[in-house]
């Protein structure tokens, strides 16, 4: 407690983080420090802390593009952040999971939710802001509603039927 008392206010933004609780916070403040000048930008803390997209092409063919090993006790503090952060209920991190996972499998969507904690723990350091959840309903709020609704009448018409869609009466 009194090695991080000087940094008091960095462990209460970083536990305002869905998945992240006081000792995790501690946790990490201690593997990368709290000045984030070190690092430039957020690309280049993830690349750093080896928790970002790997991508290895060449001659039109893909190949692994696994990411490499890095701090490991930070990989034990960022694991354990997201795992908890992806069973919160009706957050941006939970949201961003299920959308990730049946397409990715569960290693690489929590890779990803990895990466977008520390991106937000870069810009919160930085800024010296608490963490902003965007909603556990981001993703449907973030698209087009009558877009979607021509998506899915389209998607309908293609399976043979004919469909005919009003708006909703609004509730009082």
């Amino acid at each position: 407690g009194e090695a991080v008392a000087p940094f008091a206010r960095q462990v209460e933004l970083l536990d305002t983080v869905p998945g992240i609780d006081l000792r995790t916070a501690q946790g990490l403040l201690a593997e990368f420090g709290a000045d984030m000048s070190v690092f430039g930008t957020a690309s280049r803390f993830a690349s750093w802390a080896a928790v970002c997209p790997g991508n290895h092409e060449s001659a039109g063919r893909k190949r692994s593009g696994r990411s490499r090993k890095g701090p490991k006790w930070l990989a034990i503090y960022l694991h354990d952040a997201a795992m908890g952060a992806i069973r919160t209920k009706n957050t941006y991190l939970a949201a961003q999971y299920s959308r990730l996972r049946p397409r990715l499998g569960h290693a690489k969507a929590l890779v990803a939710i990895e990466h977008s904690i520390l991106v937000s723990i870069f810009h919160m350091l930085t800024r010296d802001q608490a963490y902003h959840d965007l909603g556990g309903d981001y993703f449907l709020r973030r698209n087009d509603p009558a877009r979607q609704a021509r998506r899915l009448i389209g998607q309908l018409e293609a399976l043979g039927y004919h469909v005919q869609a009003e708006p909703a009466p609004a509730t009082p």
